[in-house]
C-alpha cells in the first residue's frame, strides 16, 4: 500500500506535468490537501511529507483538528457552503474561506474576525454549471457580490472558486473552468486585484490547470477513499 507521502509526490508530479503542458510555471499552482473526514494523524503524516495547506468542510471537525495540530505551522482553508450560525469559529480558526456565496456570510465573517488576526482570505464560489443542487452564486451575480465583499474590513477577497458537475467530458470541464477564469478577468478589469482561481480536484486537476487554476483541492488522491464524516457541517 502506498503511503500518504508517496501519494503526495504523485499528485505534485501531476500538477507539474499539467502546468508544463499548459505552458505555465508549476510554482504558480498550489496544492490544497483536503483532509475532511481524515484524522489529525493523517494530516500530520502529510505535513511530515512537506504539505502545509489543508482544507476542511466540516466546522467542528476542522476546528478540533486545527487545535490538535497547533504545534505545526499549517495553513487552514474552509471549503464549501457555510451556515450563518457557524461563521464565528470559522472566522477565527481558519486562514481562508472558499465558498462565499452571499453577502450575509461575508458580513458575519468580517464582523467576527478577531482584529488581531491577519485579514481572512476569501474566495467567492460560483455555480459555473447552473445546477440547482449546487452551491454558489450565479455567474451574472458575481460582480455585485465581489464588490460588496471587497469593501468589507478584515476580509481579503482573493478570487473565485467552483465545483463543476462530475463528468468525464474533459472539454466540458475545461469550459466550466474557463468561465471562472473569464469572470476573474472581468473583475480584474473592474479594478479588483484577484490572484486566485480555486478549481480542480483529484479527477480534474489537468483541465483546471490548463484553464488557469492557482489552487487545486485534492483529497482522495492523497488520503484515499473518504471515511464517513465524524462531524456535521
Amino acid at each position: 500500500m502506498t503511503t500518504i507521502g508517496e501519494r503526495l509526490l504523485a499528485v505534485r508530479a501531476r500538477i507539474e506535468a499539467a502546468a508544463r503542458v499548459a505552458g505555465r510555471d508549476p510554482a504558480a499552482v498550489s496544492l490544497l490537501a483536503v483532509s475532511k473526514t481524515w484524522p489529525a494523524a493523517a494530516v500530520r503524516a502529510a505535513a511530515a511529507a512537506g504539505q502545509r495547506a489543508f482544507g476542511e468542510n466540516y466546522v467542528q471537525e476542522g476546528v478540533e483538528k486545527i487545535e490538535a495540530l497547533r504545534d505545526l505551522a499549517l495553513e487552514w482553508h474552509f471549503i464549501g457552503p457555510l451556515q450563518s450560525n457557524k461563521t464565528r469559529p470559522v472566522a477565527n480558526a481558519f486562514d481562508w474561506v472558499h465558498g462565499i456565496d452571499r453577502v450575509k456570510i461575508a458580513e458575519r465573517l468580517s464582523a467576527q474576525r478577531d482584529v488581531h488576526l491577519p485579514a481572512l482570505n476569501v474566495c467567492i464560489q460560483v455555480n459555473v454549471s447552473g445546477e440547482d443542487s449546487k452551491s454558489g452564486v450565479a455567474p451574472d451575480e458575481v460582480a455585485a457580490l465581489a464588490q460588496a465583499v471587497a469593501a468589507l474590513p478584515r476580509l481579503r477577497l482573493r478570487g473565485l472558486m467552483c465545483i463543476p458537475e462530475p463528468t468525464e467530458d474533459m472539454a466540458l470541464l475545461r469550459a466550466r473552468f474557463a468561465l471562472l477564469r473569464l469572470l476573474r478577468d472581468e473583475l480584474a478589469g473592474a479594478g479588483l486585484e484577484l490572484d486566485t482561481l480555486s478549481m480542480g480536484m483529484s479527477h480534474d486537476i489537468e483541465p483546471a490547470i490548463a484553464e488557469g487554476a492557482t489552487i487545486v483541492r485534492v483529497g482522495t488522491a492523497i488520503f484515499g477513499e473518504r471515511h464517513k464524516a465524524a462531524a456535521a457541517a
